[in-house]
């Protein structure tokens, strides 16, 4: 039901501002448990961040880890965390975490159209921290097929132009290395051949992708879900204030195509409207090295522009800031599309992979390429020359282009010419002519890669210490020994692709408790006042120790806000 067809004024049990995993979550969840539920979305299709997300959550001691035989004492990513998170490690938010993680993956499986797949080789991004799990912590949701959507699945967002292949999303895992093993592997070549044919079928009989993997699946099958229970789901209908009395919030006044609609919400309102990754003045104020606010390439969509932290604020609520980084950073490259628009391309799997490095202006590494995308961007923020915008330059050789991509430019066969001639790549058959072409020390990069081939002979790195740990052998080459991380930089002709800061999200959200209750600045609850996702503050204190960090936390807090909202305290 859309917004169009709505009275000037309405009732709802609870009401959830935004769509993403968290908002979602929290009306599948509600309106399971009885709720009358209505989710508002500003944008004009559902999904948020979430369905542009490679939709991995991170959740240990998950029923899918247990059920393959990884059985873990929760003690032991409760150790993880507090070293990880140090001062900023919190006791009541991770222990609800912890506690509610497992519960909602069985929850959704049991009762739900959201199914999972396991992450179960996918390792903790710092190995050496005591605690660091090597598999089993990481879940994903199942590819969909988009018919059993029905016409839903016109009014969700559809996967990120930029990680996509003519609109069809790859799912990390087997899915992807089958496209990397494209030309090595006749399984793979089936496999891929199979699925861009089924792809050009929907394209031509659907117009848009029908294999759904990654964040759309995760949204499909959650508005799928809440379809199903109930759920009033409109869409182009975001709110300009909350509805307040004596005793706290009691509803929000919504903007539609027909005027604006107040919804009363009998038992709460859920913020959820996905952080404020494109507020340029909250960036301006709170990212590091942002002195204008546009020194920054968000991922999210413009949508996620702080709506739901200034509607908490504007309730009393407060948001946290005093977090390690406000910003849950991601390596990007600005990417020119032939219609003369400026798309984001997150710089997430080539890292990893042998052959390739990291280098600010004055031509040195600073970082170990294959850590997490979070690590790099933190890195390249710190030590970037000060008097400069922050950047920095990925380089390879054509060698390694051909066999994993850079960027948004693909491994063979698509051609690399048009990439060369956008400008999006920069190439030269001499380390010191694609230098001078970034703009970078031509002398100091001749050292930094003489330095680091030196060792690459031998798959060493002692500098950077790629290919050390679990998670960077995971993003590595299994097929390249005796270092899957780590080959020489050979062979011209070279290519760079400039990178820049950007980010998957924000960490500075409204302070709650571990119910997902937004608190004051005196530390009270305000009543009828939730938040979850990245409204809420992150429970990891700003830091970043694996992959799924965000969308673990979001929907484990969207189910945690609608059972306290609906009075249910007692876990099965």
């Amino acid at each position: 039901m859309t917004a169009d067809s709505q009275p000037s004024a309405i009732d709802c049990d609870v009401l959830i501002v935004g769509s993403g995993a968290a908002g979602l979550a929290a009306a599948v969840t509600a309106a399971w448990h009885g709720q009358k539920v209505i989710v508002v979305e500003k944008d004009a299709v559902f999904g948020g961040a979430t369905a542009w997300s490679g939709g991995w959550a991170w959740i240990p001691c998950n029923p899918l880890a247990k059920r393959a035989g990884i059985v873990e004492d929760v003690e032991l990513p409760r150790t993880y965390l507090k070293h990880e998170l140090g001062e900023r490690y919190e006791p009541a938010m991770i222990d609800a975490f912890l506690q509610a993680g497992p519960q909602m993956v069985a929850f959704f499986e049991q009762h739900t159209r959201l199914q999972f797949a396991d992450g179960n080789a996918i390792a903790d991004i710092h190995g050496d921290t005591p605690g660091a799990g090597t598999g089993g912590r990481s879940v994903i949701a199942a590819p969909y097929d988009g018919r059993e959507v029905g016409k839903l699945l016109k009014r969700l967002r559809k996967t990120m132009r930029e990680t996509s292949f003519m609109g069809m999303p790859i799912m990390a895992g087997p899915d992807l290395a089958a496209f990397l093993n494209l030309t090595r592997s006749l399984p793979a070549a089936w496999h891929v051949t199979k699925r861009f044919s089924r792809h050009l079928k929907d394209l031509a009989l659907h117009g848009r992708a029908l294999q759904l993997v990654n964040g759309v699946a995760l949204v499909a099958r959650l508005a799928k879900s809440a379809e199903d229970l109930g759920v009033r789901l409109w869409e182009s209908a975001p709110v300009t204030a909350l509805i307040q009395d004596s005793t706290g919030v009691t509803g929000a006044v919504v903007k539609t195509e027909r005027g604006e609609v107040r919804i009363h919400a009998r038992n709460a309102v859920v913020l959820a409207a996905g952080g404020f990754a494109n507020d340029i003045q909250r960036r301006k104020a709170l990212f590091p090295r942002t002195p204008t606010g546009h020194e920054h390439l968000a991922l999210p969509p413009l949508g996620a522009s702080g709506d739901g932290l200034t509607l908490g604020e504007s309730a009393g609520g407060w948001v946290n800031s005093d977090l390690h980084s406000p910003v849950a950073w991601a390596p990007v490259s600005r990417v020119p599309h032939r219609d003369g628009s400026i798309g984001h391309f997150p710089h997430i799997i080539e890292r990893g992979k042998p052959g390739i490095i990291g280098v600010l202006s004055n031509g040195q590494r600073f970082v170990n390429e294959a850590n997490g995308y979070y690590d790099y961007v933190t890195a390249m923020v710190q030590k970037a020359p000060t008097d400069e915008p922050v950047a920095s330059w990925l380089i390879c050789s054509h060698a390694f282009q051909r066999r994993y991509g850079l960027g948004i430019s693909r491994p063979f066969p698509i051609p690399v010419a048009p990439f060369i001639k956008s400008g999006y790549l920069k190439s030269a058959n001499t380390l010191e002519d694609l230098a001078h072409a970034c703009g970078i020390n031509a002398a100091a990069l001749r050292v930094t890669v003489d330095e680091y081939n030196r060792h690459a002979q031998t798959g060493q790195d002692p500098q950077m210490g790629r290919g050390s740990t679990p998670y960077n052998r995971k993003q590595g080459d299994p097929l390249h020994q005796p270092n899957p991380c780590v080959a020489p930089i050979t062979q011209g002709p070279f290519y760079a692709v400039k990178v820049e800061p950007g980010c998957f999200g924000t960490f500075a959200g409204l302070k709650t408790n571990e119910h997902a209750q937004v608190l004051n600045a005196s530390g009270q609850t305000i009543k009828g006042l939730y938040a979850a996702g990245t409204d809420m503050a992150s429970i990891m204190g700003g830091y970043y120790p694996a992959g799924g960090i965000n969308l673990g936390p979001a929907l484990t807090f969207g189910y945690i806000a609608a059972r306290h909202i609906a009075g249910v305290t007692q876990y099965e």
